[in-house]
């Protein structure tokens, strides 16, 4: 099994009456990374949770890798806020901040590693200036916002050109699809290039998140 393919169950999918058990369950499961959709029903029309959960979860001893995605506009104060509360990745999208450099150096600056999230309407080349100084690419196979929607298939070919992108730097990159990824369609993702695999209610919603994440983990090795 190739230890590079990170799987990433999205806590939105997730019981919020036991969190703290969902997410130990799910990474005893299995799992690699755990995902936060961080919405904010401003950019995004929907509203889910803050850095206070972040730290809960920290401060009653889960230590697994924390990838957020902060679907939220203004992104700087509260990017710093989740890297404070125990954040490991911070992604945010290009067109919520005035200048993408100055945001992924706050993050940086602030101890966790940076990714720039993409959506389905938006090309690639908001990468061209600044990929070299990100940790992660994260595209976006619906539109943000909700949970549990169909993944949308121009999208492989997206994956792919984004991994020819990476392929071209000479400094590790991840490159972390999400949204209506589940068995039948983690293979093509992982195929065109894809090396992180968020997961929601495909995970959450199974009645064994271990033979869910094992049937992943079949189709993309």
């Amino acid at each position: 099994m190739d230890s590079e393919l990170k799987i990433a169950p999205s806590i939105l999918s997730a019981n919020f009456a036991r969190l703290g058990e969902e997410i130990n369950a799910v990474m005893q499961a299995g799992a690699d990374w755990i995902h936060f959709d961080v919405m904010d029903n401003h950019y995004v029309p929907n509203l889910t949770i803050g850095p206070m959960v972040c730290k809960s979860l920290r401060d009653d001893g889960i230590n697994d890798f924390i990838d957020v995605h902060l679907m939220i506009t203004p992104v700087n104060d509260l990017a710093q806020s989740f890297a404070k509360a125990g954040a490991d990745l911070i992604s945010f999208h290009p067109e919520a901040v005035a200048s993408v450099t100055e945001t992924i150096e706050i993050i940086k600056n602030s101890g966790c590693k940076a990714g720039i999230a993409i959506n389905p309407d938006t090309s690639l080349s908001v990468l061209s200036d600044i990929i070299q100084e990100i940790d992660l690419v994260l595209l976006m196979s619906v539109y943000p916002g909700f949970g549990g929607q169909e993944f949308i298939e121009d999208s492989i070919e997206k994956i792919y050109a984004a991994k020819k992108l990476i392929d071209q730097q000479d400094h590790k990159i991840f490159l972390e699809v999400d949204g209506g990824i589940n068995l039948e369609t983690i293979a093509s993702v992982s195929k065109a290039g894809a090396n992180v695999f968020v997961a929601g209610s495909s995970i959450f919603g199974s009645s064994d998140y271990e033979k869910t994440i094992q049937s992943f983990r079949q189709k993309i090795s």
